[in-house]
């Protein structure tokens, strides 16, 4: 069997013993209603058992559903109770079942409504889209058409602008844009802030809401308004568009194979192959190395992630994969075979730089089989399992955090490259990440072992059309033969 159907094949076998459910979703995530819970329900056994304690909350939520509904619609007060059960079996640290009344009840009552004036469908996704995002900055509510775009947009192909995004301050941040797409043509900027669309305020709407207010017809306009540090705030107009992914791009630079991974896909394991190929077949004995380019690469598919570092190790863990049960602990392992045949890598990250890209960068830098180099990346360490709902849309919930194979959580802290690449004074400084975010799930860990060295990137020659310094850098490194001669020559700032 080929070596990422195998690991597939063990991600989804641990779905079943871990009722993770990894199949298809964003940001590292799992998909579909577990295995395990499957099972259990088939034998008469509630997967999702509910205390008396959350037995009176779910009632003291209903009163206030029968206050503002229009009708005792059953099947809209059991879609709320269903997600309830789900959120607090599952979500990655215990919740009291008051504190999600509480939000729920908040969300309701944030629409200012009369009483028996709600739809109860709409007060139902009112009051769950508030309940799943007060638990932290990642996890949401998916209302029917939401989890279909959401399974969508991990295909190869999908409609939209082109930009990854979260919450903060409740407007929509850039997490980073998705390269060759109407967002990233615009100039749209990793830690750009959506603060109107169609000069609607998206304050205090909430993340789905905007999502779907930028979703539409292909081919029609849209009006954005930014604010950026350092300028006033100012609007850009975007046309929506078919957005196809290229997952993976390959080049040659003179006797270095260059290799873009611009996002996790379905087919990143195939195009990663076929680009190591033709890397070998243009170069053969005369390859010097590989630079791995996944600078603002928002991530993906845990699957993918594990099998393009798997293909460049030849043993010994990946990631670790650790929840609030015991029984949800797991760790993925690499199987024999480096399909780089050994060739030195370089590693390029960035704030932009996250979840799945994550993974594979620190798999890489604690078995020394690659130097990391740029700025530490956005520090998104946690698993979303996309879980469907059985009346109707689903749940992205925060089920787990990732390990790097030292055991350093890379939740809020992120990868800090072996070989730091100073733009300026205050570049790192304006850059919000992971940890800046409301409701951020914290830090648990501290440095991560590895000695961190500074160098200029202006000192780094400027490389094709887009002068990009850093690739300049990469570049260096591998004619240089070793991280010591590369540092001597460009300006050692010093150990971190």
């Amino acid at each position: 069997m080929h070596r990422s159907r195998r690991l597939q094949a063990r991600v989804l076998a641990s779905a079943f013993l871990l009722a993770l459910g990894l199949l298809a979703g964003l940001g590292a995530c799992g998909s579909g209603d577990s295995s395990l819970s499957r099972v259990l329900g088939a034998i008469g056994v509630d997967p999702y058992p509910i205390s008396e304690q959350g037995s009176q909350e779910l009632q003291r939520f209903y009163a206030v559903y029968r206050e503002f509904a229009t009708a005792d619609d059953s099947n809209a007060y059991r879609h709320f109770r269903d997600a309830f059960r789900r959120v607090r079996a599952s979500y990655v640290y215990e919740v009291s079942d008051a504190a999600l009344v509480d939000a729920a009840i908040k969300g309701v009552r944030d629409k200012k409504p009369a009483p028996r004036s709600l739809p109860p469908s709409d007060l139902v996704e009112a009051a769950l889209d508030s309940m799943v995002t007060s638990l932290d900055a990642h996890s949401a509510y998916l209302n029917a058409q939401a989890f279909q775009e959401t399974r969508r947009s991990m295909s190869n192909e999908f409609g939209g602008l082109g930009i990854e995004v979260t919450m903060e301050n409740e407007l929509v941040k850039v997490v980073s844009p998705i390269e060759d797409t109407p967002a990233a043509r615009a100039g749209i900027k990793t830690g750009d802030i959506i603060t109107h669309v169609d000069n609607e305020s998206m304050q205090g709407r909430g993340l789905m809401y905007a999502v779907e207010r930028m979703r539409g017809r292909i081919g029609s306009e849209i009006a954005i308004t930014i604010s950026r540090e350092g300028r006033a705030p100012f609007t850009v107009t975007l046309m929506r568009a078919t957005i196809k992914v290229q997952s993976v791009r390959w080049r040659t630079e003179g006797d270095v194979g260059y290799i873009r991974i611009a996002r996790f896909t379905e087919k990143t394991d195939s195009a990663l192959e076929e680009a190591l190929n033709g890397i070998h077949s243009s170069l053969g004995r005369r390859l010097r190395g590989i630079v791995l380019d996944m600078r603002n690469n928002p991530g993906g598919l845990l699957d993918q992630s594990l099998t393009v570092a798997d293909s460049f190790l030849d043993r010994g863990p990946i990631v670790s994969v650790k929840g609030r049960l015991p029984e949800s602990n797991r760790t993925y392992a690499a199987e024999k075979g480096d399909l780089a045949r050994g060739a030195p890598i370089v590693v390029l990250i960035n704030g932009g730089s996250a979840s799945a890209s994550e993974i594979v960068a620190s798999a890489l830098q604690d078995h020394g089989r690659a130097v990391v180099m740029g700025t530490r990346s956005f520090g998104k360490g946690s698993v979303q399992s996309i879980t469907p709902l059985p009346i109707q849309g689903g749940l992205r919930l925060t089920t787990a955090i990732y390990y790097s194979p030292s055991g350093r959580p890379l939740q809020a802290l992120g990868v800090e490259p072996d070989i730091i690449l100073a733009e300026g004074p205050s570049a790192e400084a304006e850059l919000k990440r992971e940890a800046d975010l409301p409701r951020a799930i914290r830090p648990l860990g501290g440095a991560d072992g590895h000695v961190h060295r500074k160098v200029r990137e202006q000192e780094c020659p400027a490389v094709g059309e887009k002068q990009d310094r850093p690739l300049g850098c990469a570049l260096a490194l591998l004619k240089a033969g070793s991280v010591e001669s590369f540092l001597a020559g460009h300006g050692r700032q010093g150990a971190m």
